[in-house]
């Protein structure tokens, strides 16, 4: 009787990467950059239609960027330790109420499950196993929605924000230190600006697995937005 062939031997699953786990310094990355080009280009093109001098242009854009960097970085820390104070406010709580009537603790987590499509005997059988593994853990992420990918991390957020701040800030800067007179600085600035906005849409696009075309378009629409209403402004003054 001829051998049968052995079935092969299964490979070794690769451990699969996910996007989310670059989303919080993704969002405080991309924030700043988008408001590092914006922002600085907005303020140099707006003073320069206004009919100032090169050097009062320059400072706008230089006092623009250290500002800038300073309070995206203030900003992102405060509101994300705010983010990360309550998320440590309800962990408190839940780990509480474990000490309390952890039995009551059980039945919730294992309502949860239930709803979410297993049968009662199943669910309570996987609530008492994750509960023995780590109670707390499993409450936090299935009661309460955090996760160690996604849990508020304010310095990171903080300087990932002022980094890409300064890094899009920096690009207007070099513009109008290289155009010569003013108009050839509003019109290069306005297109090296919209030309890195397109750019910083199509990468925090790929980094975050998102389509492409949606999110170049809005990064750029709403950079140009206030790229045409700061110079509009600014002729207004100048003209005045």
């Amino acid at each position: 009787m001829a051998r049968l062939p052995a079935a092969p031997a299964a490979d070794a699953q690769a451990p699969e990467h996910h996007h989310t786990q670059r989303v919080g310094w993704l969002r405080a990355a991309v924030l700043g950059a988008n408001d590092g080009i914006v922002s600085t280009a907005s303020l140099v093109l707006g003073v320069a239609a206004a009919n100032a001098d090169s050097h009062s242009v320059l400072l706008t854009g230089v006092a623009g960027l250290v500002a800038g960097a300073m309070s995206m970085a203030a900003g992102e820390y405060v509101s994300v330790h705010a983010q990360a104070d309550t998320e440590q406010a309800d962990l408190g709580r839940e780990r509480a109420e474990l000490q309390r009537s952890p039995a009551s603790e059980l039945q919730e987590l294992a309502a949860l499950y239930q709803a979410r499509g297993l049968q009662p005997a199943l669910a309570l059988q996987v609530a008492g196993q994750l509960t023995a593994t780590d109670a707390l853990a499993a409450h936090a992420r299935d009661e309460l929605g955090i996760s160690s990918t996604q849990a508020a991390q304010p310095l990171q957020a903080a300087w990932a924000s002022a980094a890409a701040f300064s890094v899009g800030a920096a690009l207007p800067l070099l513009v109008t230190l290289a155009a010569g007179n003013r108009t050839s600085l509003m019109v290069w600035l306005a297109a090296t600006a919209l030309l890195a906005l397109a750019g910083l849409g199509a990468l925090s696009a790929w980094a975050g697995g998102a389509a492409l075309w949606p999110g170049v378009w809005r990064v750029s629409f709403w950079g140009a937005l206030a790229m045409a209403l700061t110079t509009v402004v600014g002729r207004q003054f100048g003209a005045g």
